[in-house]
């Protein structure tokens, strides 16, 4: 008789631990049900990830998935699961049916990851439970400290569970009164507990394995023969004299008027499984722990391999209940060795939630890089090409992030990834795209009712990520047929803010004034002058309705806002920082108000939102991996990150620049962000530099490429993003988010912080505090005055400029402070005046030329705009920062109504501010105030420049 079938008639039921779609659709599993009387299948992440990851078994299902819409890589895994698990549950309904409920069950388990959460168990089961939807599924819960008060209240609630990752006898015990307490509170309310079944899985053969390692460690060092041989004899006994006597406690537990209650209102035995049967030394028989644990009321499951053996060889006897006082013998012995066997299972339960955590990576990695080649251009594709030192730091940290779970952590809101300060407080970003997706129906209305307005053009008033969001999107998506057209102003700058209202019909002008906490200066002031020219246009009563704020809940905007009677107030979110809003009400409002699709633009940022998620292990996980060449990079010297945007998308730099410098840049650490330099040869570069090249598909530019080509070769790293259309711009803010946060991480600060922001706001506040005084500010001495400019710094910066050579013309000053810059460095040009597209042409022509000749990193800004951007950095990050600040006499100042001060004296006391506090902080600093005709002050500054570098 086959070894295998034989089982039955000794009360012990096979199951097999194996599953595959094919397996089953093929008829094998009937096969075996009908040859060997299988009655049974288990699974775990292991057995799917050999599924699935090592043939293409699954692409077609996973592709069918998808085309319902997209899922996360959990989603999508749970997906192809439960039908796996369905089709094999209703191969198995009919021994199910025929030995009425006692058997025919098949066991899917729940996230390895939840090993040691109580709630998210007893949630994931319950959904697995209403998903499956069939009588003789078994949800697989681990016997955890965790997992225990899950298995009483599932079965408390009517669910079968089996129980693995069981081990000890004591922890048995305590699974066999978890059934039972369950069993009792599901009678108790009512329930029939013949529905109910369980199975306890005691593993055997990997106490065996770590037992005999001990014992041969002893045995090497034994010199007695007769020790040896005791030591030796104990080998491949333990496991089994393990789960014999555990099958005694089986046989007390359901035995006895307590159990005699249950059983006759129905209740089924909690029968013990004996798990992990496959041998895994060579020194003894292949069907071992099948032939020594045969008996009644019990389950085997085995592997493929064990099942072959066994029905080929297998030898069938009732040994369950055979020399139990040898087994209490043996255990005894060991105890007398000094190996303890607690100590053992204590290690193997917590080195199997690993194990199956490790096997859910896998499993999770397979799905997401099949979900990912299944979406194909909906995901914008990554290329890293780091260099070998870099990639193999890269390689270490990724392996780093996996084992230690940092990216679940992560999404757990865990401070500890970073500086365990107030991280987990400004996490919300990570869900704003789905929780904005909720919010769609109200920002459709909000569209809606802009274009009935007929606003011709929509303003937003707002600084650093109030406004560098937004300004992507007005640069990037067209003008929408029925709606404003967007604009953004950011800028205290007197000609800048005429330059706006000039630009735009004030009548029919949507202003959307943009304030996290409402007190920011720059949107307040800009907000008082625009009120007041909406109030002259169309009237008082009138003006409210052409604003809209969006600022968090209980903001002094926001009581502004109800007291002029503006038309809409949006709140946003008190738990992400600005620079992380863009995904928020804070870059979604405007966009609405452009006519953008949300959407479309929600939907596509999701799938990079999944592609980026907890379940999604580091080495598949885009913006992790990302994040890591970033902060690897920057830790290997290599913290200028160059961004280079093509022309569909060139203002995304300005927003990603403000994002990596105001995240990393603090405590002396960071990644100092360059936007907008033309690419050069190598030759202009020094060993500082980790280049970002970011496109849309089709936007092909050969000279481009074998620029980027070479500097690869020459051992520059590359990261290369291709965007599928600009519609997916949402994907490329959430990578970004993403990777700037695993890379403040890698670099050990606070990624959410900005310490050094306030300084500057702190000075400038003293300083128009002095105005409205006195009516003017400060008065302050030039280290030299020409015709054409004064030269201001602190007495430490001018002495050393004086050492370097400056005397009383501004080259030689320019030529010192040149001087001072040195491989590794970064210059950065501060411009204090109207961001206009001529004065944009001057400064980059400036920088290049300080590249070029000094081959060194360089930024050109504007001001105040970067003092909410890369200003944290220049000031917190790290000392290799020379600055040359560039001030002008305003040609016409303009009034703001409700203040003395002037937008020309606010911004005076901006850059003043700013520069003090560089010089605080011993930062290289010069600045430099131009007089007279601005163009012409300019002018004379570019050629300086020149000479000074020549």
């Amino acid at each position: 008789m086959n070894p295998v079938k034989a089982l039955e008639s000794h009360g012990q039921a096979v199951w097999l631990d194996f599953l595959a779609r094919g397996f089953v659709a093929k008829g094998d599993l009937k096969k075996l049900i009908d040859t060997d009387a299988v009655k049974g299948v288990t699974s775990n992440p292991a057995i799917f990830e050999k599924a699935i990851g090592s043939s293409d078994e699954y692409d077609a299902p996973i592709a069918e998935a998808l085309k319902s819409g997209d899922k996360s890589p959990a989603d999508l895994f749970e997906h192809i699961a439960v039908e796996d698990i369905q089709h094999a549950a209703d191969v198995l309904k009919p021994v199910y049916d025929r030995m009425k409920g006692d058997d025919g069950f098949v066991s899917l388990e729940v996230s390895p990851y939840l090993a040691n959460d109580t709630k998210g168990t007893v949630t994931e089961a319950e959904r697995l439970w209403a998903s499956v939807k069939r009588p003789n599924l078994m949800v697989k819960v681990p016997a955890t400290p965790e997992g225990l008060p899950a298995i009483e209240q599932l079965i408390g609630e009517g669910i079968s569970i089996n129980v693995t990752l069981l081990f000890a006898q004591k922890t048995y015990v305590e699974v066999a009164e978890a059934y039972l307490n369950g069993l009792e509170k599901y009678v108790a309310g009512g329930g029939d507990p013949s529905h109910v079944a369980s199975v306890a899985s005691f593993f055997v053969s990997r106490i065996d394995a770590q037992v005999d390692k001990q014992l041969d460690d002893k045995i090497a060092k034994a010199n007695d023969p007769s020790e040896k041989a005791r030591l030796k004899d104990l080998k491949g006994k333990v496991a089994i004299a393990n789960a014999k006597l555990a099958y005694q406690e089986y046989l007390e537990l359901f035995a006895g008027p307590r159990w005699e209650k249950l059983k006759a209102k129905g209740a089924k035995p909690q029968r013990l499984l004996w798990a992990s049967t496959g041998v895994k030394s060579k020194d003894y028989r292949d069907t071992l722990y099948v032939e020594e644990l045969i008996g009644k009321n019990t389950v085997n499951t085995v592997p493929p391999a064990t099942l072959d053996a066994f029905r080929d060889h297998g030898e069938v006897r009732d040994s369950l209940e055979e020399n139990v006082e040898d087994a209490k013998k043996v255990l005894a012995d060991l105890a007398k060795t000094g190996i303890s066997l607690d100590a053992i299972t204590t290690h193997l339960v917590e080195d199997g939630v690993k194990l199956f955590a490790d096997a859910a990576d896998k499993l999770y990695g397979a799905v997401a890089h099949k979900r990912a080649t299944s979406l194909g251009g909906g995901i914008g594709a990554q290329k890293l090409a780091l260099g070998d030192g870099v990639t193999k730091k890269v390689a270490t940290s990724t392996e780093d992030w996996r084992a230690s779970a940092k990216i679940r952590r992560l999404w757990h809101k865990d401070k500890s990834v970073w500086t365990g300060a107030d991280e987990d407080k400004w996490l919300g970003w990570l869900n704003s795209a789905f929780a904005e997706k909720a919010k769609l129906t109200d920002y459709n209305d909000f569209a809606k009712w802009v274009k009935a307005q007929g606003f011709t053009d929509a303003v937003v008033l707002g600084m650093g990520g109030s406004s560098l969001g937004p300004e992507v999107l007005a640069q990037t998506f067209a003008k929408v047929a029925g709606f404003p057209k967007l604009h953004v102003l950011d800028s205290t700058d007197p000609a800048q803010v005429r330059a706006m209202g000039a630009a735009v019909k004030i009548a029919s002008t949507l202003f959307i004034v943009s304030s996290k906490s409402g007190g920011t200066t720059e949107p307040n002031v800009m907000k008082n002058y625009f009120f007041d020219e909406v109030t002259k246009a169309v009237g008082a009563d009138k003006a409210g309705g052409h604003f809209v704020a969006v600022t968090d809940p209980g903001s002094s905007l926001e009581k502004v806002a109800k007291t002029q009677k503006f038309a809409r107030i949006f709140h946003g979110d008190p738990t992400i920082g600005g620079r992380y809003s863009v995904l928020s009400p804070f870059g979604l409002v405007p966009a609405a108000a452009a006519g953008v699709d949300l959407t479309k633009l929600l939907d596509l940022t999701l799938s990079m939102v999944r592609s980026c998620g907890p379940d999604v292990p580091p080495a598949e996980n885009p913006g992790v991996q990302l994040g890591l060449a970033m902060g690897n990079a920057g830790l290997d010297g290599r913290d200028k990150v160059t961004i280079l945007s093509s022309k569909k998308i060139a203002d995304f730099g300005a927003w990603a620049e403000q994002l990596i410098a105001e995240s990393t840049g603090k405590d002396g650490k960071g990644l100092i962000p360059i936007d907008g330099e033309t690419l050069g040869e190598p030759s202009v570069y020094g060993t500082d530099r980790f280049f970002i090249d970011l496109r849309t598909s089709g936007e092909d530019d050969k000279a481009h490429d074998d620029r980027l080509a070479a500097l690869e070769k020459a051992g520059h790293p590359v990261a290369r993003i291709v965007m599928p259309s600009i519609d997916h711009l949402g994907q490329e803010f959430f990578r970004f988010e993403i990777a700037t946060a695993v890379a403040g991480s890698i670099l050990g600060i606070n990624p959410f912080n900005q310490p050094d922001v306030e300084a500057a706001k702190i000075k400038t506040r003293e300083l128009t505090e002095s105005f409205e005084k006195t009516g003017s500010l400060p008065p302050e001495t030039p280290v030299v005055s020409s015709k054409d400019a004064d030269l201001y710094t602190d007495d430490s910066n001018a002495e050393l400029l004086k050492k370097a050579g400056a005397d009383g013309d501004l080259t030689s000053w320019l030529k010192a402070h040149f001087r001072r810059v040195t491989p590794g460095d970064y210059v950065a040009l501060l411009a204090y005046v109207e961001r206009d597209s001529a004065h944009i042409d001057t400064l980059q022509h400036m920088r290049m030329a300080v590249r070029d000749k000094k081959k060194v990193a360089t930024c050109a800004e504007f001001g105040p705009r970067f003092l909410h951007s890369t200003g944290q950095a220049y000031k917190g990050g790290p000392d290799t920062g020379v600055f040359l600040q560039i001030t002008a006499d305003d040609a016409k100042d303009l009034a703001i109504p409700d203040y003395r001060a002037s937008f020309g004296v606010i911004k005076a006391a901006q850059a003043r501010g700013d520069f003090g506090v560089l010089t605080d902080r011993n930062r290289r600093a010069l600045r430099i105030h131009l007089k007279g005709d601005l163009k012409a002050g300019l002018a004379v500054l570019d050629k300086a420049i020149t000479a000074a570098l020549n």
